[in-house]
């Protein structure tokens, strides 16, 4: 739940940044970031960049609890048979022949490659290049912006964020149709069943999310 109201409200206000429209308000720290002389900033910037934290800390803990369980090997590939693997499975979504396996035990070939790429490739892409092109950055670094210039980073946080995007609305849709009750129940209740107490908790953190 916290990864999808972080993630849903991170997308909506960049996609208020990325509109260009005046800010309602305007927002300057009284001190300085690592160092680097306070700037102005748009509440949306500030907002946005407020939830990237909140949505980084929750991704330590993650992360940290995958491993320290062992779920990494859930989505870390293994091998390299990952790959023609992930090509049938892709040929079965594509056909609607749906793929017979259990996510409760293991993902399908397909899932293992998504979910590594969300969360060791896509989401640290997103924090590297999302402070670049925060206020933290020093502006009067002339030999560090050459290195790293501002129009393919930026170019680059923008395709990360409609990389989440195409993820998300993928992933859903294949819940609805591959079997939402027990799908649900696995991410919000913890239970491989196909009752209704998944789909209930997911509606109600819907309209948590909606309402703020």
């Amino acid at each position: 739940f916290l990864n999808a109201f972080f993630l849903l409200l991170i997308v909506r206000t960049a996609l208020d940044i990325r509109s260009k429209k005046r800010p309602p308000a305007f927002w300057t720290p009284k001190s300085a970031w690592f160092g680097v002389a306070p700037r102005r900033v748009g509440l949306n910037v500030w907002f946005h960049v407020s939830l990237d934290v909140l949505w980084l800390l929750n991704g330590v803990v993650f992360v940290i609890l995958l491993f320290a369980t062992g779920q990494w090997m859930r989505i870390v590939p293994t091998n390299w048979d990952v790959f023609p693997n992930a090509i049938s499975v892709a040929i079965q979504y594509a056909s609607l022949n749906w793929p017979t396996d259990n996510p409760w035990v293991a993902y399908n070939a397909l899932q293992v490659l998504a979910y590594f790429t969300t969360v060791f490739i896509a989401a640290p892409l997103a924090i590297l290049t999302g402070i670049r092109l925060s206020n933290a950055w020093p502006l009067d670094a002339p030999r560090l912006n050459r290195v790293l210039p501002e129009r393919p980073i930026r170019w680059l946080h923008n395709a990360t964020l409609w990389f989440f995007v195409a993820f998300t609305v993928v992933h859903v849709l294949l819940i609805a149709f591959t079997g939402i009750l027990r799908i649900l129940n696995m991410m919000f209740a913890a239970n491989d069943s196909s009752s209704w107490i998944g789909l209930i908790i997911c509606v109600l953190g819907l309209d948590v999310i909606m309402a703020l």
